[in-house]
């Protein structure tokens, strides 16, 4: 449960005391994401403050979708959003909106403040709007703001009638012109725009503003506290103004926080699209990708996602966090789930000599030595094994304690044994590497007391199962890509994806399925692939390295 308090809950306390503007109500919040591409690490915080802010005040919240802008909307990403948010552990019950539920009342309301003189039809073309909208000191101008509500009235019902070209007309506020918010110099609330949106076709050419809408829908869900992110503190008294000047039925709070910044990333959903359609990504589910089934897909757990929310704070400020310590909320959290497998991702071959031809033999091992309830498996070992590439050197350098000629080291769980030797194809690479092992030392030391400084991990050739690896890196050799000199693309990390193929993995994971979690030992945190995997075809992606490099 979340527990965390936050100075939005400071004002929430205030407004729901006794002589509080919502005594005795019920706290009831929103989260309102526009349906124009896939959520992103960035939205599991404000789905954090919006969902876990009710849950803490025994409150409600309500997922509404944002389809005023009905360019890039669709039902694809309507789906996308609700499968994440239930993933990330939060449920809106039967309390799922669309803001194009409201468009007819919402017009309404446009024409209430027609009538009450608080809005006119502007025939200003977007580039007369820019160049008419005057500068500190210097008030905006508008030719049509004085214009007859009858003539507005008129021109607005048939703006909805389709009679006019796009960019021709705008319904704007009759605020004032010369503020020093140029949010209330006399914004927009409607415009034209010849698009068919996802659930209404084309029933509307007219739609409005975020900043007209917003309010309405708060207001008619009765939502207590909107809360949004910093970039509206400027907005919040247009977002008052439609609230105390049409005939809504409540009168929501904005209240804004520091939305989530975080290095090596692009959050913006352009920018993310720009990825995904010119190919630089496999896709919004790209493992590479700050979107939430991009994480899920990498094997990001809900529970380490919401650890990393709560614990980054709610905050006025703005500040940009490590993606690293991202990383290190997963590593907390797999160390505590996954079990714990052997893998060998460049595999080389290590024969011991004089273990018996056709023996085979089994070992207990733990599958999580942190969780008692995980139990044990039984691993198999013969003459033959596969073990890492880089555990053995022909002229190793100093303090090297792995397998190199006349060298011992531990086989884990197993037994020791001692290089004699290695063999290597035509171009010198080692295709063999040979060993003898000690049968007094299974399970543990040498019989005789000797000293072993190193252990490898490794899996048996005779039963063992074939898989490709995924190691994924950042998406981003710098570490602010958008406040970068060059182009985000420019500076998109060559090396963020190795492919490997042919690696061996342990025979307990021939049935390994998304989404759980193994650690394979010293190697790091890896999940099935829950795209291209498949039964005959394992594929498992890298998590997240076993080192930390985040200091607590």
């Amino acid at each position: 449960m979340d527990t965390a308090k936050n100075f939005i809950d400071a004002f929430i306390e205030e407004d729901i005391a006794e002589g509080g503007r919502y005594e005795g109500m019920q706290v009831h919040t929103r989260f309102p994401p526009e349906p124009n591409g896939y959520l992103h690490i960035g939205h599991a915080k404000a789905i954090y403050v919006d969902f876990g802010t009710a849950k803490r005040f025994g409150g409600i919240c309500n997922l509404r979708m944002d389809d005023t802008n009905p360019v890039r909307e669709d039902n694809e990403y309507v789906e996308a959003i609700q499968e994440d948010i239930r993933w990330l552990g939060y449920d809106w019950d039967d309390r799922f909106y669309f803001g194009s539920d409201y468009f007819e009342q919402t017009y309404e309301y446009a024409v209430e403040l027609i009538k009450k003189g608080l809005a006119y039809v502007c025939q200003l073309t977007p580039e007369e709007l820019k160049a008419n909208r005057g500068d500190l000191g210097v008030p905006a101008v508008s030719p049509y703001r004085d214009r007859p509500i009858e003539e507005s009235l008129d021109l607005f019902r048939r703006m909805r009638e389709g009679e006019f070209p796009e960019g021709s007309m705008t319904l704007r506020a009759k605020i004032d012109l010369a503020s020093g918010n140029f949010n209330m110099r006399d914004p927009a609330l409607y415009r034209i725009r010849y698009f068919t949106h996802h659930r209404t076709g084309d029933k509307w050419c007219i739609y409005p503003m975020y900043d007209f809408a917003h309010p309405i829908q708060d207001a008619l869900e009765g939502i207590t506290h909107s809360l949004c992110s910093l970039e509206y503190e400027d907005h919040r008294p247009l977002y008052e103004w439609v609230i105390n000047n049409v005939s809504v039925p409540s009168k929501p709070r904005q209240i804004e926080f520091a939305r989530l910044g975080i290095n090596y990333t692009v959050m913006s959903k352009r920018k993310l699209r720009k990825l995904v359609e010119d190919g630089l990504v496999s896709g919004w589910d790209d493992p590479r990708m700050p979107t939430l089934c991009g994480l899920r897909r990498r094997g990001y757990t809900p529970e380490s996602i919401r650890n990393f929310s709560e614990r980054n704070g709610v905050s006025k400020v703005p500040s940009v966090v490590d993606f690293a310590f991202l990383e290190h909320c997963l590593r907390e959290d797999l160390n505590e789930r996954a079990a714990r497998v052997m893998a060998v991702i460049r595999p080389v071959r290590l024969v011991i000599t004089n273990y018996p031809e056709g023996k085979t033999e089994t070992f207990t091992v733990e599958n999580n030595p942190n969780d008692e309830a995980a139990g044990t498996r039984e691993v198999s070992f013969s003459r033959e094994l596969w073990i890492e590439s880089d555990d053995f050197m022909v002229d190793p350098p100093k303090k090297y304690n792995r397998l190199f000629p006349g060298n011992e080291v531990r086989i884990k769980g197993a037994y020791i044994v001692k290089c004699t030797g290695c063999e290597t194809d035509e171009s010198g690479n080692v295709t063999t590497v040979f060993a003898e092992y000690d049968p007094d030392s299974r399970g543990g030391d040498a019989a005789d007391g000797r000293k072993v400084r190193g252990t490898i991990h490794w899996v048996n050739a005779a039963d063992c199962v074939d898989a490709e690896v995924r190691l994924y890196d950042r998406l981003f050799t710098d570490p602010d890509p958008d406040g970068s000199d060059k182009d985000y693309l420019e500076l998109i990390n060559p090396d963020s994806l190795e492919v490997l193929k042919g690696c061996k993995v342990e025979k307990s994971l021939e049935n390994a399925a998304f989404p759980t979690s193994y650690q394979f030992l010293r190697l790091g945190y890896f999940c099935v692939d829950n795209v291209d995997s498949r039964p005959s075809r394992l594929v498992f992606n890298r998590s997240v390295a076993l080192k930390d490099s985040f200091k607590v």
